[in-house]
């Protein structure tokens, strides 16, 4: 059995104990968290809509992304950076 959950803009396909990482999501480590499911399948039946709770694994940055913009001949150089704030959770129960 898997279901597809929507967080943080992107689409995911999940099964129970499967670890996904996401964006952002508010909690404390070991809370559970309750997602909208889009839509579930069984074998070959498919159900649209239902539930799936997770367990908020660890609360984590990503890798860091270097932003770097340049205009050549004009003495134009800005160099950023940034590091995503993310989310692990542990796929509880599709319901």
């Amino acid at each position: 059995m898997f279901a597809v959950v929507r967080t943080g803009g992107k689409q995911y396909r999940v099964a129970t104990d499967d670890r996904i990482v996401v964006e952002k999501i508010d909690g404390e480590e070991g809370s559970i968290v309750t997602l909208e499911s889009l839509m579930q399948a069984e074998g070959e039946t498919l159900s649209a809509g239902g539930t799936v709770t997770a367990e908020i694994v660890e609360q984590a940055k990503g890798d860091k992304i270097i932003i770097f913009k340049k205009k050549r001949r004009h003495n134009y150089r800005r160099k950023n950076g940034h590091r995503q704030q993310l989310t692990v959770l542990r796929i509880t129960s599709i319901a």
